[in-house]
């Protein structure tokens, strides 16, 4: 194992990818000469070119539509969007194209495109740069949504990506990406396994990405307390791994669900509905969900924390339920 930051994490993941297979190519606004938005893609271009590093226009319907044309070509494209907010701006690619080719086309077309972009509020950004979507993508067959949250993750996730014959979008928290962690020097890790990150036996704190380092924290919290909680970490939204959830459940008996996302339609609420449909009489309590306030994302430092989940957030809601 190598300590390294999350970025460091994603861009070793890309070098190794891009050294063993020539088809591989990174594209996207800022990623060759300036490093990327968030510094991620710094010095792929010194090593790989132009042709293999390459910027892009600001039209992210134009640049994700050219990595699906890429795709179907036999290329292996890594598209950056630079936050997930602007990818909305390639809905139609993603959702009607990238999504739907091998459906519509009988299996006779691929689309094997890797789509990255950064996530999550906490960075005093606004509401144009730091909401959580992810949800909204995992809603769409055809792609897979993978949602790392550690440094090990970030790569392994990628890599794995890298090798899917149909899309994947790996939403990247942007408060992660100066985490330091171990990364693993082995093999793409599989989507559809969620990660057991602290075992207990009170209570099931169920999340994902930007919100894992605050569940773990609650779960601290909580330890001092008197009350084990275990703490879920989903890894991919789809594939959802519920045989790991409902595990979980049966020796807990309690399900408390965090994500920075609106609560209103949100992916707790899927995830609250996949447990009570399979792991109903499992349950002793109401699944609770811990979740992003219903406002766009304020520009303010205290109205931003107090618009997302907090630790404190957490623990009150494992109260009540216990």
């Amino acid at each position: 194992m190598a300590k390294m930051t999350y970025r460091e994490a994603v861009r070793d993941a890309m070098r190794e990818a891009m050294r063993a297979d020539p088809l591989v190519f990174l594209m996207g606004e800022d990623v060759g000469k300036y490093g990327g938005a968030f510094a991620v893609s710094h010095g792929l271009l010194e090593e790989f070119g132009p042709q293999r590093i390459r910027d892009t226009p600001l039209s992210e319907s134009t640049f994700v539509g050219a990595g699906i044309g890429a795709a179907l070509g036999g290329m292996r494209p890594i598209v950056e969007i630079m936050t997930i907010n602007f990818s909305l701006l390639a809905l139609d690619q993603i959702v009607n194209n990238a999504a739907t080719l091998r459906h519509m086309s009988g299996g006779q077309l691929g689309v094997p495109l890797v789509i990255r972009m950064a996530t999550g509020g906490g960075r005093q950004l606004a509401a144009q740069h730091s909401h959580s979507l992810e949800g909204w993508y995992a809603h769409i067959p055809g792609i897979k949504v993978a949602t790392p949250a550690t440094v090990a993750d970030a790569r392994g996730l990628l890599l794995a990506a890298l090798q899917e014959p149909d899309p994947v979008i790996l939403f990247e928290h942007a408060t992660l990406y100066s985490q330091e962690g171990e990364s693993e020097d082995e093999t793409p890790m599989q989507f559809g396994r969620a990660a057991l990150r602290r075992p207990g036996k009170d209570v099931s704190l169920i999340t994902y990405g930007g919100a894992l380092g605050k569940t773990m924290n609650a779960a601290t919290q909580l330890a001092e307390q008197g009350v084990e909680a275990e703490v879920i970490d989903l890894r991919s939204l789809r594939p959802l791994d519920t045989e790991t959830i409902f595990a979980s459940l049966a020796h807990t008996h309690r399900a408390v669900i965090i994500e920075e996302a609106w609560k209103s339609g949100g992916f707790a609420a899927e995830v609250s509905a996949r447990i009570m449909e399979g792991a109903f009489d499992a349950l002793d309590a109401p699944v609770a969900r811990v979740c992003g306030a219903e406002v766009p994302m304020p520009y303010a430092q205290p109205l931003e924390r107090a618009a997302l989940p907090q630790p404190e957030d957490i623990v009150k809601a494992v109260q009540e339920l216990i």
